[in-house]
């Protein structure tokens, strides 16, 4: 066998590991939950599903399946891989180990939206819509503020991120002064904690098509993320236009960090955690690490989930556990990085 077909051969392993192991998470999660379901009764469901449609939605099991479990896991998938790539691109650009998908202040404009919109409009659909576009704003709002020094633009971006998180931030807990103590904040307060009990069927194809879009965007351009983490004056020496390419990475980092947190609340440490993962995997090269990472942030938001709603009776907001993760991994990152940069 020749070099250039073992290399094929290793590329196509690598590429069905990289798809295998999220879809294998996802059907595990079938099996899981308070309501039992034998393992060899999950195929035949979903079979009977696909093949009777309708005449098998009286089954209970089926609806379980169907309604609840593969919705929420595919979601959860979804959002992992959006955190995770999200974390990578930006870390990539900028340099640094440190920077996580939240830090243009997306979450803090997505929870600042759906506060608002649990408060004045009481809807889910309404607290989708209202921060996925709060989320958006934040970042345009950080891009405003990062143009007033243009001498260094990266730096001044992600000061104007920290800038609008803490405003966003601020807003948040006036809301929460002004909410029902009864009703709006017990609902705000679990929303910022991360969840993802409230999906159902019908909101897996409006969280994903942002999410998806996110993703698909930014492994089209991750080989420019290396030219762009050499430096400016480099990237220009070898043809990229810095500013376009900079702000296409930002772009689709907030489209997906936008559609995740919309749908799932404010999830921590997965942008951060999940990138230097893939990194100990395969290396620094984007076009490697960008596939792993999404990868491993499918898997694990996955696992997290069904650790959060089979751990105890009552289920577990998915940012405690990832803030248990990532707090003491960020330790361990600052130890090792003395919080410097690559």
């Amino acid at each position: 066998m020749t070099v250039k077909k073992i290399k094929t051969l290793k590329k196509a392993v690598i590429i069905a590991v990289l798809i295998a192991a999220p879809c294998a998470c996802i059907v595990i999660s079938l099996f899981l939950g308070r309501y039992p379901i034998h393992y060899a009764d999950v195929f035949p469901l979903i079979w009977g599903k696909i093949s009777y449609g309708a005449e098998m939605t009286a089954s209970i099991q089926s609806s379980v399946i169907w309604e609840i479990r593969l919705p929420r896991a595919f979601l959860g998938a979804l959002v992992g891989a959006s955190l995770a790539a999200s974390g990578t691109a930006l870390q990539g650009l900028f340099r640094n180990p440190l920077v996580s998908s939240g830090m243009l202040g997306v979450s803090s404009g997505a929870g600042f939206g759906a506060a608002l919109a649990i408060i004045m409009f009481k809807s889910t659909a309404a607290i989708y819509i209202c921060a996925f576009i709060f989320g958006i704003m934040a970042v345009i709002l950080s891009y405003l503020v990062g143009k007033i020094y243009n001498s260094a633009p990266a730096i001044m971006l992600v000061l104007g991120g920290v800038i609008i998180s803490s405003i966003f931030s601020a807003m948040i807990s006036f809301l929460k002064f002004l909410a029902d103590p009864y009703e709006d904040l017990p609902s705000i307060v679990f929303w910022l904690m991360g969840s993802l009990a409230s999906v159902q069927g019908h909101d897996v194809l409006a969280a994903a098509i942002p999410m998806l879009g996110g993703i698909m965007g930014l492994m089209l351009i991750r080989w420019r993320i290396n030219v762009l983490s050499m430096g400016e004056r480099e990237a220009k020496t070898l043809g990229i236009h810095v500013n376009m390419n900079r702000a296409a990475v930002i772009i689709f980092t907030t489209i997906a960090t936008a559609g995740a947190v919309c749908i799932s609340g404010i999830i921590g440490w997965v942008g951060l955690v999940i990138p230097h993962m893939g990194r100990m995997i395969a290396g620094n090269d984007n076009r490697i690490l960008m596939p792993v990472s999404i990868s491993l942030g499918a898997c694990f938001m996955v696992i997290i989930d069904n650790i959060a709603r089979n751990i105890s009776g009552g289920e577990i907001p998915l940012g405690i556990l990832t803030s248990l993760i990532g707090g003491p991994f960020f330790i361990y990152l600052l130890r090792r990085t003395r919080g410097g940069g690559w």
